[in-house]
Order: structure tokens, then sequence, then C-alpha cells
């Protein structure tokens, strides 16, 4: 489980002290002379009893343990140990301990949970389980155990698919994803902290939920649950009241480590899809539009005269990709696909890369205060490694004391050292402490390239734009390492 730390004393701890003052306080506390009457014991008796023992006895044996074995180089020692005066007063035979890349490797062991899901073997669980693994075990509740293989990972889902040699297994069926209510109440089944199969219960929290804590490179559409996850229930089922798997545990949210019932699922419908594409062929095929997209904030609704902050703001279109075919302009708001709204940037990203290349989707835009329909066909979605920030230059002509910036004109010279594709917009060389640049996050080397949605080439621009907005923030789109960006700013 990532980012978790085992707390299992300090939790024991605590839950025996909690249980001691119950019980001084049930001993301490006033006590009747009066039996219960007639009428409040038959109110009890009537209170319904709610279990759910039948659903963990068919869940449970479908639910395994996972073991993962790496080889990991040890820590290196302090370099002192290599200093020649240490070795000379302290010994070492005039040799020097080993460092860098000759540090010996150590065997790490990693601890999860995955879900058999069909009969013949076929076991679901994280990518970040099996992750560098050299050696993969599974162990079923019955005590058999089984040497296991990768058929495929993916970490932008952080799910993968395991095989073993076995037939007739327990499995789980999948249930739609799509159907789950917030409110549903879930069990989480698992392995946490290598004490044995574990079921705790909670709620479906929320549907649709992202961490905010990606790069931009994993597709989340998380499943939340207040059911206790822990460390060594990554990959282990999250189902509902009829036994059906409606989620793969992956995460948590925690500033200490430990379980504070923010949890998060992989939907099922998301495992299934994936998972068809790794026993298939080992990888994973995505959808793509060729749009940089950002949420719209308030202000930015305001500029544009936007009724709400719904859907996503277009900041960039790849050229002769999908969505610059389809005639989709910087600057449009995407509000659905195939008729279905999309509320933020993730809903899109998900949308989009859950349909497969060489699909053709209609998307809903809003442009200059109407809706159009536009048709694209999606490629291929590939991995890009975008170019890395520079270093601002300093100097510039003033774009006005509004905004607090200094730009000037982007020459061949300055596109060149910022890796741009051509020379269009102003490069900002300043940007004034306090002011209302500084406070949206503007930066020395950011390209603006456009005021407003009219291209800029010089601080005038830049002014006059500015002026034109009056008491509306002022809609600015600027470049940052290769990659578009939005944002409204209310000049002061």
């Amino acid at each position: 489980m990532r980012n978790m730390k085992s707390r299992a004393g300090l939790v024991i701890v605590f839950a025996a002290l909690a249980t001691g003052l119950m019980l001084l306080a049930i001993n301490t506390a006033p006590r009747s002379t009066s039996a219960a009457s007639p009428q409040t014991a038959s109110a009890r008796s009537t209170l319904p009893q709610v279990s759910y023992a039948d659903v963990v006895d068919r869940v449970a044996p479908a639910v395994v343990t996972i073991h993962a074995a790496r080889r990991v180089r040890a820590p290196q020692m302090p370099d002192f140990f290599n200093d020649p005066m240490f070795r000379q007063f302290f010994g070492g035979g005039g040799r020097a301990t080993p460092r860098g890349d000759q540090a010996p490797m150590e065997r790490e062991e990693a601890l999860g949970s995955g879900v058999v899901v069909t009969s013949d073997g076929h076991i679901i669980t994280n990518h970040h389980v099996v992750d560098g693994a050299e050696q993969i075990s599974v162990d079923l509740t019955d005590g058999r155990h089984f040497d296991a293989k990768v058929l495929g990972s993916d970490t932008p889902s952080d799910l993968a698919v395991l095989k073993i040699q076995a037939t007739n297994l327990p499995v789980l069926s999948l249930a739609d994803s799509d159907k789950v209510r917030v409110g549903d109440v879930c069990l989480a089944v698992g392995n946490p902290l290598g004490i044995g199969e574990t079921v705790t219960m909670g709620i479906v929290s929320a549907k649709g939920r992202s961490t905010g804590l990606s790069d931009g490179s994993s597709f989340e559409d998380f499943l939340q649950t207040d059911a206790a996850i822990n460390q060594g229930n990554s990959g282990g089922a999250l189902v509902n009241t009829q036994g059906e798997l409606i989620g793969i545990n992956s995460q948590i949210l925690s500033p200490s480590g430990g379980n504070i019932g923010i949890g998060f699922a992989i939907p099922s419908n998301m495992a299934r899809s994936v998972m068809d594409q790794l026993v298939k062929t080992g990888h994973v095929s995505r959808g793509r539009l060729g749009v940089e997209i950002q949420e719209i904030s308030p202000e930015i609704a305001q500029s544009m005269n936007l009724k709400n902050t719904r859907g996503v703001l277009v900041s960039g279109v790849e050229p002769g990709l999908a969505a610059d075919k389809a005639g989709v302009k910087v600057g449009d708001v995407i509000t659905a696909v195939n008729g279905s709204r999309v509320d933020d940037s993730n809903a899109l990203r998900n949308r989009i890369a859950s349909t497969p290349p060489g699909t053709d989707v209609t998307l809903t835009v809003q442009r200059d205060g109407r809706e159009e329909q536009l048709h694209a066909r999606l490629t291929e979605l590939q991995t890009d490694n975008q170019a890395s920030a520079s270093e601002g230059n300093g100097g510039g002509e003033s774009a006005g004391a509004q905004l607090g910036i200094s730009v000037e004109p982007v020459t061949s010279a300055i596109a060149s050292r910022l890796k741009l594709k051509g020379t269009e917009g102003v490069v900002i060389t300043d940007v004034a402490p306090n002011s209302a640049a500084a406070e949206a996050g503007l930066q020395p080397d950011d390209v603006i390239l456009e005021v407003n949605h009219q291209p800029v080439r010089s601080g005038a621009d830049v002014r006059a734009g500015v002026k034109a907005s009056g008491t509306r923030p002022v809609l600015l789109l600027f470049n940052r390492a290769g990659v578009n960006h939005f944002v409204a700013i209310q000049a002061k």
C-alpha cells in the first residue's frame, strides 16, 4: 500500500485503553434499581439483527494473499567508512567499503492481496504490489500455496493480472460499478499488516474520486469508502452486500499512514476492461483526443461569461490529432462526450482513455455562447515526456502595473531556449512580488499567447487586452514547459 506505515502496536494500545475506559464507565455508571419494562424488552427483541456472515463465507475464499519478492540494493555505508584516515586508525586492511553500484543486493518482500476472477487461476491485484518482483507466490485461504506469473501489469490504472496453475477455484463475479450508489454498504476483504484475512465494513462515501496526488499519468476514477483499509489490503476486494466485486482496494489518504476512513478502490468496470486487455495482449490500449485541458474556476467562468464551472476548458490542441481534425479550438469548453455530461478534467480523461482507439465520438462544446456538436475519431494514447522548465532571464518591457509582469517578444533565440514550436506570444521576464500575476502563479519564462482570446505579440498588446477587460478578470492563455494553460486574473 503506497504511503502507508505500520501502526499496529500503537493501534492496539489505543484500542486497549479505549476498552478499559469503556468498562470503567460501565462499572461506575449509576444503575437503576427497577427492572426493564416488558415493553422495552419487547422493543429490543424486535430490533433487526444484521449480519454479513453469509456474504463473507462466499467472498473470503476468492481473496488471496500475495507475496512479491524483489532484490534491492542494501543501504550504503556512510562516507566516513571509506575515508583513508578512518581506515588508518580503525583498520580495514586499506580496502574501501563497497559503495554506489557495488553495494550488495538484499531480498525485499512486499505483501498484498488479490482477487480470483476465473476458476482456472486468473487473479487481479494492484500493479504496485508486484512491480519489480522477481518471484511471486499466492496463498489461498484453504492453505494451498502457488507460484504465480504476471500476465500483464498496467501502471496508469495500478492494476495487474496474475496466473496460477489451478482449477475449480472459488471466484468473485464483477458487478457493474456504474450502478453503485453513494451510501451503499460495502465490505473490504484482504490481509492487512500480514495478520491474516480480515473483513471490514463501511459505505461507499463517493464516486469518481481522484486523489489529486497523481502526476497526470494515472487514470483515477476511484470509489471512496470508509471501510478500514491498511497496508496489505492493496489488491484486495471491495464487495457489495450480494458478494459481488465492486472495486479493487488500492490507496488511502492519511497524514500518519494509518487508516482514517478515507480509502480508495479501483471500480470493477475499469478493472474488467484492463484485465481483458492484459489477458489478451499483455498491454492496455487507450484512446487519445489530443487536447490540453484544465478545470474552470469561478473567475474563468466569469471572464468567459459562462453560466457555471461545469465542463473542461481546452487550453491547447495538438496539430493533426483527433480534436484538431474535428475542429476543436483553444477556448472551447467540452461539456459532454457521446451525450454523457463531463463535469471535470478527470472525468474527460477517463472517458476518452477507456474508449478504444479508432472509435468515433461526439463532443458537445460551448463556443462563444453557443453549443456545437463535433465528431472526432480517437487515436491511440502514447506516453510522452514533457519538456523541463527553463531558467528565467530577467529584463523586458513592462506590461502594466495592473498585472505586475514584464514581457518581451518571443525571438527565435528565446524559442530555442524554451523549446517552443514557434515565436508566437510574449515571454514573461519578471513577476512583481505580491502582484496579481504572482498571486495567480505566473512565473518568468511563461509565454503569454492570448489575452481574452486575442493573440498578443508585445507588451502593448497585453496592456490593451487588460484595459479592454474593464472590471472583469483578464483571461490569459499561456504556455509553460510546452503545456498550455488558461488563468483568469483580476487586475489590480
